[in-house]
């Protein structure tokens, strides 16, 4: 077992994906700014799949 436990922020990949309107990317950026300025060390903005 793990001595730590690693807490990931998925908000910004996976919550923005399932919104029924597009989200602008300055606004994307600002709320990853915002979470960034929590102290997380770790948040997942995007990720790279074939269509």
């Amino acid at each position: 077992m793990s001595d730590f436990v690693r807490i990931v922020e998925v908000g910004p990949r996976d919550g923005l994906q399932n919104e029924a309107t597009p989200i602008a990317t300055a606004d994307k950026i600002a709320l990853i700014d915002q979470l960034s300025a929590t102290g997380l060390r770790s948040i997942e903005a995007t990720s790279f799949v074939s269509p």
